[in-house]
């Protein structure tokens, strides 16, 4: 298919977030969009992160991020029309505390999810097990869990999202690398790319690890870093794990998909500032101890794979949206810290009403760029 030469919008990124965005884009009746990937749809931080959604955060933007995508995946496949399933196995998140400052922290955010009309409850350690019945209570004092959290299937997820796009008329051009921005007297001109220019008045950066180097071919210098974050896959067990066990202070999560393999994955703050994705064995060592000691049953597991993706971190650990100061037609959906995926449906419609200047769905309009420049930072420790 050849390149487009002109577009309405220009989304950079054909992972969740580019797919989502340009579905309500088009849901909204704009035509002529087009959707730039590098590789193939869902093959950067998409295709190689953990899948799992929670509600069950400590900021509250996060937590109104999460309701509405959860609200939106639970009725995703008809909404979409998606001839398969995406898989959305709501079994929940069982998240541990592993002190009491930790606890007290858990008892806020409970408070704050009840609020916003996020059903999550506080648990002792007992309360929790019979839960996770495989779960050793000495080592965490409380928990938290929300039977509405769960885990989907990051590519048919994505797929999904693209079929129905591509319906409504957006045009998706893979293996199509951007090369260069073009602007001028502060406006967007054209984007450049190895298959030709396309000319268009507004793009969308939705780059996940590459939007740093898509935000300077702009001149815009977006203040994120990227770090590797690995995951780890065993055999195929027997049924032991319905919901996600997550710990903040454990740095850890675990979780059981639906063909019987336990997938865990655990954050590394002395990881470079790159984009390699090659595995490491330190992880290997780190997970499997934290993980016996929490998770006894597992210790006897045999270990299949590893892998890595990439986390696109901001300081405040919230995202990035909305338009870039001083650059006219420039949009950004990035920085989301390891939470891209589960926030895709948020993230689709509020960039889609900002850039169509509607009313927002969730008011984000303190996520915005210039929040580190005036330090109004929103930090969310509720991460691994």
């Amino acid at each position: 298919m050849s390149l487009e030469k002109t577009a309405s919008i220009v989304i950079i990124g054909g992972g969740v977030s580019g797919c989502s965005i340009a579905w309500n884009l088009a849901r909204e009746g704009v035509r002529d969009i087009v959707v730039l990937e590098k590789d193939t749809l869902g093959n950067g931080s998409t295709g190689r992160c953990g899948a799992g959604v929670r509600m069950q955060w400590g900021a509250k933007r996060n937590c109104q991020l999460a309701l509405y995508s959860i609200e939106f995946f639970e009725k995703a496949n008809e909404i979409l029309e998606y001839e398969r399933d995406i898989e959305f196995d709501q079994s929940g998140y069982l998240i541990v505390a592993a002190n009491d400052k930790e606890a007290e922290q858990f008892k806020k955010n409970v408070a704050l999810q009840n609020s916003l009309g996020i059903d999550s409850c506080y648990l002792t350690p007992q309360e929790a097990q019979e839960i996770v019945p495989h779960i050793n209570t000495s080592e965490f004092v409380a928990a938290t869990f929300c039977h509405r959290d769960g885990h989907l299937n990051p590519f048919h997820t994505t797929e999904a999202y693209a079929l129905a796009a591509e319906r409504l008329g957006v045009k998706f051009y893979k293996h199509t690398e951007v090369t260069g921005i073009e602007v001028k007297e502060g406006k967007i001109q054209a984007v450049q790319t190895n298959r030709g220019r396309i000319v268009t008045p507004i793009v969308v950066n939705a780059a996940g690890g590459w939007s740093k180097d898509i935000g300077l071919m702009a001149g815009i210098d977006i203040p994120i870093f990227v770090q590797r974050h690995q995951i780890l896959v065993t055999e195929p067990l027997e049924p032991i794990l319905r919901p996600m066990v997550m710990g903040f202070a454990y740095n850890i999560y675990i979780q059981q998909v639906p063909h019987g393999s336990i997938i865990m994955g655990r954050s590394d703050a002395t990881e470079p500032f790159d984009l390699r994705v090659t595995p490491g064995w330190q992880f290997m060592e780190e997970m499997t101890r934290t993980c016996g000691t929490l998770l006894p049953y597992l210790r006897s597991a045999k270990i299949l794979r590893q892998w890595a993706g990439h986390y696109c971190n901001t300081e405040d650990a919230q995202p990035i949206y909305g338009p870039a100061p001083g650059l006219e037609g420039f949009y950004l959906a990035l920085g989301f810290s390891g939470h891209g995926f589960m926030l895709a449906p948020a993230t689709g419609r509020l960039i889609t009403e900002m850039i169509l200047d509607k009313p927002l769905t969730i008011d984000v309009s303190d996520l915005d760029i210039g929040r580190f420049e005036r330090r109004e930072l929103f930090f969310e420790y509720s991460v691994v």
